[in-house]
């Protein structure tokens, strides 16, 4: 049995995987039961009690319930995800969750469904895509600044899934950003529906041109977090008060149209704006 740690548990990495120079997946064992068992678009925290005492959360990449196997993909960004990134199979992290409201998967047998992933956004795209498998038909719109940073095309390609790569500097698929290539998409192709997560700038061009082709879709957002419970408040959003950990991180468009500050600002750890 792991060990409990201040409602962390303890567990071990059994195995990582270096997706490219800056972005690594761990994986762990995961107790699949009742309550414990993750949705995609869910997010756990995670605490690297050997560093400072501090946690962050990061979205689920891999959920896998037959072999009792969850991932977590990290970008490698600051101090946090450096000393992550510098840990061995074999190491130990306290994890915590899962949390908030991930997509909603129901109904969703035999529909047609856009997925847009930018950059390290790919994580809840690849796992959604990978959770509901060939129950529906799947184009991933997969973006980058790179070639070397695409994330997870070869593996949702080998999972069936269409895959529509696009990068900035045009050394892979597409040139262009993830918005150019969806209004590529749409002019040949219908959709029933849509999952979206990147920067949210991204997120925002990509909301407009959904909107005005009438696909619904679900948003994952991103915002400082502390306490991933509800109580601290810390990842309120403007003006509905929503807790991105309770409330979201996964939001539907008619949701997402309440939220005055999205593709606008965002607060800092000390809860000043910071426009995007």
């Amino acid at each position: 049995m792991n060990k409990i740690i201040n409602n962390y548990e303890i567990l071990e990495i059994k195995k990582i995987i270096s997706e490219t120079d800056t972005i690594k997946t761990f994986i762990f064992n995961w107790e699949m039961k009742e309550g414990r068992i993750p949705i995609p678009g869910q997010f756990v925290m995670v605490w690297n009690f050997l560093g400072k005492n501090d946690e962050k959360p990061m979205s689920i990449s891999i959920i896998d319930r037959e072999n009792s196997k969850i991932g977590i993909t990290v970008k490698k960004i600051g101090d946090f995800t450096e000393k992550l990134h510098n840990l061995s199979v074999g190491d130990k992290l306290g994890i915590r969750g899962p949390y908030g409201n991930g997509f909603n998967i129901e109904n969703i047998e035999n529909k047609k469904i856009l997925a847009i992933g930018g950059g390290v956004g790919m994580a809840p795209i690849a796992c959604f895509t990978s959770y509901i498998g060939q129950k529906s038909n799947i184009d991933v719109v997969c973006a980058s600044i790179t070639k070397d940073e695409l994330l997870f095309s070869e593996k949702l390609e080998d999972n069936s899934a269409n895959i529509f790569t696009c990068t900035d500097d045009g050394t892979c698929g597409f040139e262009g950003y993830a918005t150019h290539r969806t209004i590529d998409l749409l002019k040949s192709k219908s959709y029933d529906m849509a999952v979206v997560c990147g920067p949210e700038l991204m997120m925002k061009g990509i909301f407009e041109l959904l909107e005005d082709r009438e696909i619904p879709a679900q948003y994952s957002m991103e915002r400082y977090m502390k306490c991933a419970m509800g109580i601290c408040g810390q990842c309120c959003v403007d003006n509905t008060g929503w807790r991105i950990c309770v409330e979201g991180p996964v939001f539907s468009n008619k949701d997402l149209k309440k939220i005055e500050e999205f593709g606008k600002y965002h607060r800092n750890a000390s809860g000043e704006k910071e426009l995007y």
